[in-house]
């Protein structure tokens, strides 16, 4: 359970305690356990709504302290707008707003799960679970007074009042796989750098075999061996070995190909010898979101033991300008056998992923790749932070990613590839190179990866501004979003476990 949370399934017929949670469609109407429980305040509800021209409406809110006639600290009523029009997405918000109403030293909170319609179908009651869970995670382990703040404020029990407490738990226990993958994925990418580095992080992957994951750890001398040399270039200036960690879940049936998904650990980017400007460098300890995205999902399919084949690759490296370190105009030689000249040390993600992806594309013969990075500032730059960049050349694969992706508000956009953006990453010296200059970015680093992806169906998501540093929600109140587990985790449960 994340945090001080403990989250529990109760009958409608349990007497609310602590604060008191409350969903109503516009017009103050509510549901009939709502309005019995609502019962002896009379009409305060109605005259609190007047007094703040509260009026139901989706997002808003109402709060009442101490509410005479309930046994309750605290009312809070969450506006859903028209409930007909809510949508997968509504009740995950739901669920989270619900748990931002809880005040931090609550120690009890009862959400009545009902409208004017009827009780929560358990399905809906799952989603708003897993808000519940999402906007409960705080990454505070490093704040010297928590465990003063702690012993202060006990673990605080909500409980989600239901018609059928069974079925709810039922369609929760998925979700709660997916929860703790969500988890993993916000720790790795807030851990500081001199925490989390390729070695310690791939000792935390190693935990996935609690699971029933296979784990397997390259080291520098393996990955030479198999000549990773694009991959080790990038971390050849660190103190810190690089590492490559495949982790393997096997769920789906005995030989049947599996699905890969492929992730960019640069645990620390200070841009190399084309070191990055002083400012906001700090944040570059979120460089390995695509990999603890990656490790998030791993763990996720195998808690929820979803029944599909997976690999998960991760690319670990440290990008330091010390005297070891790759110099702009050098050339490697990448596994695949492909040259790409060096005109940007900072442009070092997509070498980790070129190895990555061929040495996956080769030794699993995956049904289809997906790889997630934090690439691009140009991504950032083109699409803000409400969309994480798609590119495919795959169109059926694209689709789903947008669908899914729409569906549960971890959105993607596709953006264009083609013939033309290879004269850009051409060199006059090796058979390409890192960076194709200023102008589409995030276009030249997708159509420099999918030289290393053959003719298998292939996505590339640039996550750099959802992963980290983005924007506070009903669901997220952390630095690092752990964006791209739900997504991923959604488009295997929709299209490939049937």
């Amino acid at each position: 359970m994340p945090g001080r949370l403990e989250l529990e399934f109760a009958p409608f017929a349990t007497l609310p305690r602590g604060v008191l949670v409350l969903f109503c469609e516009e017009g103050l109407k509510f549901g009939s356990v709502a309005r019995r429980v609502l019962a002896p305040t009379g009409d305060l509800l109605k005259r609190a709504a007047a007094a703040e021209r509260f009026k139901g409406k989706n997002g808003s809110a109402l709060d009442l302290v101490a509410p005479p006639g309930l046994d309750a600290s605290r009312l809070v009523v969450l506006g859903v707008g028209k409930a007909r029009d809510l949508k997968v997405q509504d009740f995950v918000k739901l669920g989270g707003a619900a748990m931002g109403k809880i005040p931090p030293r609550a120690s009890e909170a009862t959400v009545i799960a009902d409208l004017p319609a009827g009780a929560f179908r358990p399905e809906r009651i799952a989603e708003m679970a897993l808000g519940v869970h999402l906007r409960a995670y705080a990454f505070d382990r490093y704040k010297t007074k928590r465990k003063e703040e702690e012993e202060k404020a006990a673990k605080v029990r909500v409980k989600i009042t239901v018609a059928r407490v069974a079925a709810a738990e039922k369609a929760f226990a998925p979700r709660a796989g997916v929860a703790d993958g969500v988890m993993v994925a916000r720790d790795l990418v807030n851990e500081p750098a001199n925490v989390l580095y390729p070695e310690e992080f791939a000792r935390r992957a190693v935990g996935l075999r609690k699971l029933g994951v296979g784990v397997h750890v390259l080291d520098v001398k393996e990955m030479k061996k198999l000549g990773m040399n694009a991959l080790l270039g990038v971390g050849q200036g660190s103190e810190h070995e690089s590492r490559t960690v495949i982790m393997r879940w096997n769920g789906g049936k005995r030989g049947a190909a599996p699905l890969a998904f492929v992730g960019k650990g640069v645990c620390f980017d200070t841009g190399g010898v084309s070191i990055k400007p002083a400012a906001n460098m700090e944040d570059m300890k979120g460089d390995m979101a695509g990999a603890g995205c990656v490790v998030g999902l791993l763990h996720a399919l195998a808690a929820r033991k979803a029944k599909v084949n997976a690999v998960g690759a991760i690319g670990l490296v440290e990008n330091m300008p010390d005297g070891r370190a790759q110099r702009p105009g050098d050339i490697v030689t990448t596994m695949s056998g492909q040259t790409i000249e060096i005109i940007n040390t900072d442009a070092e993600g997509r070498l980790v992923l070129s190895d990555l992806l061929h040495y996956v594309n080769k030794r699993f013969k995956p049904r289809l790749m997906i790889d997630l990075a934090t690439l691009t500032g140009a991504i950032v730059v083109a699409l803000g932070q409400e969309y994480a960049g798609l590119f495919a050349n795959d169109e059926r694969l694209a689709e789903r990613l947008v669908r899914v992706g729409n569906e549960i508000g971890e959105r993607v956009w596709r953006m264009p590839l083609g013939p033309e953006y290879d004269k850009m990453i051409d060199s006059k010296f090796a058979d390409m190179k890192n960076t194709g200059g200023r102008y589409g970015g995030a276009i030249t680093a997708a159509q420099l990866l999918q030289r290393f992806v053959d003719k298998t169906p292939w996505a590339h998501l640039d996550i750099a501004g959802t992963a980290m540093g983005s924007p506070q929600s009903e669901i997220n109140r952390s630095w690092g979003s752990g964006f791209g587990v739900r997504l991923l985790d959604g488009l295997v449960a929709e299209y490939y476990e049937k």
